[in-house]
């Protein structure tokens, strides 16, 4: 899972990219890195490892130039995580090309091949984002103008789409042409736009999420579409039109559970108004199940838990409280490399508050459960501070299978629901009842409306929407995913990066 942003202005939009990246931190905190363009067509370029306030300093801002620029804040898939692999990528050919990407091509394999063998190009990491920033800048190259137009454009984004499989939000701007993004035709990955009028002209923002649009001041205009490739152009002219065959709206389902802050909007959904209606309906079942429950207090996890705890506490008429403090300076511990890494973290991360716990019957509601270590460890955590018992909720259907569009879940064999049933997950998590989100609730909750077609939620049900899924691709995500591989790329990185220095 990664942020990506893109902001053409009339003025300097270096400050307007690094807050907006800022903003996205959330998204990816193992690097970050802006592009601009003046106006004379030339990049300037700063990426690296580490977090957004860490990789830029005045110095590397003040080199920034242009009024036009895209950025990236990064979390590694499948794969290494080396600062090699820190984006926006670039090209010379045609006409200079940077790109930013969210997301991850299933058929990237296919796609190296054809670089290599029919496209003639040359790949310099393992990123996926450096294939589909190749596979545009190939089929931009068709064009035997000097300087794209907007058809242009959108005829080459089309040909993307042909050869592309999985899921893609990305942004990429065209050496003094302009900047464009587009989304894949299911619109796994989501990306929206805003704009701002201003006394010289529009500005136009693309973003991730729509709090980045919101923070940055600008008006949010809708998302993009899938399938759909919006450009603007240096003169803030604004260009759209779908590019994909068959474009059918099935949004990610853990963007709504987790990725997502809950001030953002996206394909039209309030992520908090629909966690909220996660714990509504996850308190339904708490009546169905267990119509005599002795529940004294409802605590969240912090942070993402929070909107449906809230609900979920109102709904059965119970306190709600906040029991742990979290320490802000301390990852996500889903996007850590490594069990002990993990194991570590929780404890640095949370501390609870002993009063709120002591001789009570404690309820903890968390936004999902994937390997298990963080939800076992704060049972355990809620028993030592003096909960008489320890019952769990999850916002989420359990996580059996693996997610192969962009979020970096761990192996199949190391979710802690993987060939267990609900009761041997409490038994291993060491609650005294565990009760998991129906998943027909979850998309109910999310998509009271009925605005969108369907959602992405393989991971709880192994429904692969793009098709092309299969078990020899399923067990190479997976040779790459499990903590044994990621210790092994950790330690060949260092080993490179020593001999660089």
């Amino acid at each position: 899972m990664c942020g990506i942003i893109g902001v053409v202005s009339q003025t300097e939009v270096n400050q307007a990219l690094y807050d907006g990246l800022t903003v996205l931190q959330h998204r990816g905190q193992d690097a970050a890195g802006i592009v601009t363009c003046d106006d004379e067509g030339k990049f300037f370029l700063r990426k690296d490892n580490g977090m957004v306030k860490d990789v830029f300093h005045t110095r590397h801002m003040l080199k920034l130039n242009g009024n036009m620029g895209i950025g990236h804040v990064r979390y590694p898939t499948a794969g290494c995580s080396t600062s090699a692999e820190a984006q926006p990528f670039y090209v010379n050919s045609p006409f200079g090309i940077a790109l930013a990407h969210n997301g991850n091509l299933t058929n990237t394999k296919v796609l190296r091949d054809e670089l290599f063998q029919s496209d003639r190009r040359h790949l310099n990491t393992d990123s996926d984002s450096e294939v589909l920033l190749n596979i545009l800048a190939h089929e931009l190259q068709k064009t035997s103008k000097l300087k794209p137009q907007a058809e242009d454009i959108f005829k080459a984004v089309k040909t993307v789409h042909r050869r592309c499989k999985g899921a893609y939000a990305a942004v990429a701007m065209i050496a003094g042409v302009g900047v464009l993004a587009f989304r894949d035709p299911n619109g796994i990955r989501p990306v929206v736009i805003g704009k701002r009028e201003t006394d010289k002209g529009c500005d136009y923002a693309i973003a991730s999420e729509s709090v980045a649009i919101d923070s940055l001041g600008y008006t949010l205009m809708r998302d993009i579409a899938p399938g759909e490739c919006v450009f603007i152009d240096t003169a803030g002219n604004f260009h759209s039109q779908q590019c994909a065959d068959n474009p059918v709206l099935s949004p990610c389902m853990f963007e709504y559970v987790y990725f997502a802050r809950p001030d953002s909007i996206i394909d039209g959904i309030s992520v908090h108004k629909s966690r909220m209606r996660m714990g509504a309906k996850l308190a339904q079942k708490i009546q169905r199940d267990f119509p005599d429950h002795d529940i004294d207090v409802v605590m969240p996890i912090p942070d993402t838990s929070r909107s449906a705890a809230v609900q979920l506490a109102e709904e059965l008429d119970v306190v709600y409280r906040e029991g742990f403090i979290k320490n802000r300076y301390i990852g996500r511990t889903f996007i850590m490399p490594g069990q002990t890494q993990r194991k570590k973290s929780v404890r640095q991360k949370l501390n609870p508050i002993g009063l709120e716990f002591e001789g009570k019957n404690v309820l903890l509601v968390d936004d999902s459960i994937v390997r298990g270590t963080t939800s076992q460890q704060i049972v355990q955590m809620a028993r030592d501070a003096g909960a008489r018992k320890v019952y769990f909720a999850s916002a989420a259907p359990p996580v059996r299978y693996p997610n192969v569009y962009g979020i970096d879940m761990p192996s199949a064999e190391e979710f802690v629901a993987h060939d267990r049933n609900v009761e041997q997950i409490r038994e291993e998590l060491g609650a005294d009842w565990l009760i998991y989100q129906e998943l027909e609730d979850l998309e109910l909750a999310v998509n009271k409306h009925k605005d969108v077609e369907g959602f992405d939620t393989s991971c709880f049900d192994a429904k692969y929407i793009t098709g092309d899924i299969d078990q020899s691709y399923l067990d190479y995500i997976d040779s790459l995913r499990n903590d044994t591989s990621k210790a092994e790329s950790e330690k060949d990185s260092a080993v490179i990066e020593i001999h660089n220095n």
